[in-house]
């Protein structure tokens, strides 16, 4: 059973990961790997919606993507926006990237290959992931602009959509500890964390949601 504080709790850190960013126009569109293809679903209707002319998807595999998507990330999302409309003249691919660091990295030399000039890049996560990904954009490319984006649920639509609660939890979780460690390994900013949202994160980890923990991080979240 999942508590009632413990429900409360991550929607406090649901509510924190979002960045709330107005939309507008930019030079390129950075959709970020995962098991979500609603990553590409929401791609696709910016681009629908003129937000940018390009957009670039990354992600090669990883455990939990694997047998769902073993062309790559990157790959099914291109399949996917193409799908709903995208034409492929639209759409970059890095397929190596296995890690959001890797993904900015790989995607910024991708497009200065091409000759891309971006001043701006719309940044396109998962929800519970949108701070953490903007935090490593402004690290690893600082000089643009950053507009985050998402799919629009709601944190219980999420659960509902994957059907683990506790999953969802441990995520969210997860996304929150790695605000905390990682700017010190020089991953991403810092980025301020209220008080009540670390008070949240770690009586959710002392109620065990610590599967998506960072290995090899000591105290935080113990």
């Amino acid at each position: 059973m999942i508590s009632a504080q413990a429900w409360a709790d991550a929607r406090l850190l649901w509510d924190f990961q979002q960045m709330h960013h107005e939309l507008r126009p930019c030079s390129i569109a950075l959709g970020l790997g995962s098991h979500d293809l609603g990553v590409a679903d929401t791609a696709a209707d910016l681009f629908h919606r003129g937000m940018m002319p390009l957009i670039v998807f990354t992600g090669s595999t990883s455990a939990t993507t694997r047998e769902r998507m073993p062309r790559g990330e990157a790959v099914h999302y291109r399949e996917r926006a193409m799908e709903l409309g995208v034409p492929e003249s639209a759409i970059l691919v890095e397929p190596h990237a296995r890690n959001t660091g890797e993904n900015i990295q790989f995607s910024r030399a991708l497009v200065d290959d091409a000759g891309i000039d971006v001043t701006s890049v719309l940044l396109i996560s998962k929800p519970y992931e949108e701070r953490r990904a903007y935090a490593t954009v402004r690290k690893l490319w600082p000089e643009v602009e950053i507009v985050s984006a998402s799919t629009p649920m709601t944190f219980e639509g999420c659960v509902d959509s994957l059907g683990d609660p506790r999953l969802v939890i441990d995520m969210l979780v997860g996304s929150l500890q790695r605000l905390l460690i990682y700017p010190e390994q020089g991953f991403m900013i810092s980025l301020p964390v209220p008080g009540d949202v670390r008070v949240a994160f770690e009586r959710l980890c002392s109620e065990g949601f610590t599967s998506r923990l960072a290995p090899g991080s000591g105290n935080i979240g113990q």
